[in-house]
């Protein structure tokens, strides 16, 4: 679906400026356009210290060893309980010669 509303072209462009000077008048056009400026300016500085507070904040994953220490070897313990268990169960599977 194409939007409603576009945006405006060159003769557009040309009737908003006209409209403009006509409501602030020519000399207020350069104070208005300096206040924007400094408003942008100051918008930037901002959101630029947003992005590098949102840097700094940032810290990388833990892992579970790093949370904890002992998981690493609970794993191990727990990888050789299963190893023991599989032998077994291949032991009793296996038919007595």
């Amino acid at each position: 679906m194409l939007p409603l509303i576009d945006m405006p072209g060159g003769w557009e462009w040309l009737i908003i400026l006209v409209v403009v000077v006509f409501l602030f008048g020519a000399a207020k056009l350069p104070d208005l356009a300096r206040g924007t400026g400094q408003a942008l300016r100051i918008f930037k500085a901002e959101t630029k210290g947003l992005r590098e507070d949102e840097k700094k904040d940032a810290k990388p994953a833990l892992t579970a060893e790093q949370i904890d220490p002992t998981v690493a070897a609970r794993q191990a313990e727990l990888d050789r309980r299963q190893a023991e268990l599989d032998a077994e169960r291949a032991r009793l599977q296996q038919p007595d010669a």
